[in-house]
């Protein structure tokens, strides 16, 4: 059985903290096509993953998660 990723977490976050995904984009410096895999739950790089939890102080666990 193959395992998904999702970004649900991350959505969660972005809510919590009233940003949206625009706002996320241009704080940590985003290509475009990077933030469209994340909303389509695809595979992105770990600096990316590492950039997102170095701007909000929280782990991966805390943005990603294994579906």
């Amino acid at each position: 059985m193959e395992r998904k990723i999702s970004y649900t977490k991350l959505w969660k976050l972005l809510v919590d903290h009233k940003m949206s995904k625009c706002d996320l984009r241009k704080a940590i410096n985003l290509a475009p096509n990077t933030m469209t895999k994340l909303r389509r739950d695809e595979e992105v790089a770990m600096s990316v993953l590492v950039r997102i939890c170095e701007y909000f102080g929280c782990n991966i666990g805390d943005i990603v998660e294994l579906v």
